[in-house]
């Protein structure tokens, strides 16, 4: 009960039930604070700040970061760096908001931990009247931006496989077209994904995890020894070619997918947001990485560079072509981490439940699983083009759940909460965020798109 009310009635006979109910309220008010979401979660097997870093490092680096040069190209060697490090610090704000929401939310709820739609559903539901309404919907949107994005992902990493397979057996074969390459690896992909405990592909993902380490340092040395040279490279390239730019660079460094489970997973997560702690340090690590392998890369193949660094490596040279197919088999293993979480999304919180009772349940899931691979399996074929995909789905579904979702549950979580100067420089900030994520969702969505009909109908 406000004090105003309190005021009005401090004469009549409703006043103790009001002060029973205002001492009702806070106490309330102070379990609520003295609850600490940390302290309550059960989580089986915890794991360290250093597992969780590497797991985080891990995550995000996939096929990204061999775009990187690629997307320089687009931007120019200097802006192209200082955007780099922007799009990493919004980046990594942004999570920071989603975690600091999170903790905000399982306190009042009372709840150890929320997962992302479950974040985005609980904000609305307390933000200003005409969010409300979308709350019962806001969990489903999220899902649907995720889903696309992990689709994305196993699409780049077919088009991958196919691209640097290709580029290898040329040298020893007859040429022929990369769909042919693509679906050589067709069935294997589909049984490889039919597996459906994760454990079974821990050992999978360690092994593709150490190919891929051997594999940049293979890399690195190619950039490192080809000699770099300003001469023919800008430092701003055209603006019209900036938003395919920030699709990549969207696409590379955004780790909102893996954030939440592994904060979640931690045996100490207050360290996990913390100032020195593993979110900061890790995409830390993350955005020095690729902004000099962008920057070196770009310096040393130029405008030419191709869309994955590894098909600019000399094509004769025995270790080149160990890199391309290292990279193609870790890649492959890869898919199925990826994939899980698509099929996560789709069977474990949608299907599963209305298949439950059904004894055809695991045929269901089965059919689902392979249907789920042969759409990344067309959608790759369609759009053989690394670069553009990339950046396709970067501008598409980054943009929205990597910087709109979590601004604007930050506003909803605290739009009752904050006061004055305080209120609007939140208001403020976060509307300029949105602002700028929907500016890069449809400009870089349309020039992606546009380009990609451009270069194929050329071809044809």
């Amino acid at each position: 009960m406000s004090v105003a009310v309190k005021k009005e009635y401090q004469n009549s006979a409703f006043m103790p039930d009001c002060d029973i109910e205002i001492k009702g309220c806070n106490s309330q008010e102070n379990e609520r604070k003295d609850y600490d979401p940390y302290a309550h979660r059960n989580v089986a097997h915890p794991t360290t700040n250093w597992e969780t870093l590497i797991h985080l490092l891990k995550g995000s680096c996939g096929t990204g970061i061999l775009a990187m040069p690629k997307a320089i190209s687009h931007s120019g060697y200097v802006l192209g760096t200082v955007a780099t490090f922007a799009i990493g610090l919004i980046c990594t704000y942004c999570i920071h908001l989603l975690l600091k929401c999170e903790y905000e939310l399982c306190k009042r709820r009372k709840i150890p931990s929320l997962t992302y739609p479950g974040i985005a559903e609980e904000a609305l539901g307390e933000g200003p009247k005409f969010m409300r309404k979308l709350a019962p919907y806001s969990g489903h949107f999220v899902n649907v931006f995720l889903l696309i994005y992990q689709f994305g992902i196993c699409c780049v990493y077919i088009v991958f496989i196919g691209v640097n397979i290709q580029a290898v057996a040329n040298q020893y074969v007859t040429p022929i077209a990369v769909e042919y390459y693509m679906l050589m690896i067709l069935l294997p992909l589909i049984l490889v994904n039919w597996i459906r405990n994760l454990k079974m592909l821990a050992p999978l993902s360690t092994f593709a995890n150490i190919i891929t380490v051997g594999s940049f340092g293979i890399v690195l040395y190619y950039i490192f020894t080809k000699g770099f040279t300003f001469e023919g490279r800008e430092p701003v390239a055209d603006v019209k070619t900036l938003p395919l730019f920030f699709g990549t660079v969207l696409f590379s460094l955004e780790a909102i997918g893996v954030v939440m489970p592994l904060q979640n997973e931690m045996k100490t997560p207050k360290s996990f947001g913390s100032t020195f702690g593993v979110l900061n340090l890790g995409l830390g690590i993350i955005v020095v990485l690729y902004a000099v392998i962008g920057f070196f890369g770009y310096l040393a193949y130029g405008p030419s560079v191709e869309g994955s660094i590894t098909l600019s490596l000399p094509k004769e040279d025995l270790a080149a072509q160990v890199c391309k197919l290292a990279l193609a088999v870790a890649m492959f293993l890869t898919y199925t981490v990826q994939y899980y979480v698509a099929v996560d999304i789709a069977w474990t919180q949608y299907l599963s439940t209305k298949f439950a009772n059904n004894k055809r349940s695991r045929i269901y899931e089965y059919t689902l699983r392979t249907l789920l691979v042969l759409l990344t399996f067309v959608l790759a074929v369609s759009v053989p083009a690394l670069d553009l995909f990339i950046s396709f789905f970067g501008a598409l579904s980054l943009s929205i759940v990597g910087i709109s979702v979590p601004v604007i549950v930050e506003t909803c979580t605290f739009w009752y909460q904050r006061r004055g100067w305080r209120f609007y420089l939140m208001v403020v900030i976060n509307s300029l965020l949105v602002a700028f994520s929907l500016l890069g969702l449809v400009a870089g969505t349309f020039t992606s798109i546009n380009e990609i009909v451009h270069t194929f109908s050329n071809k044809s």
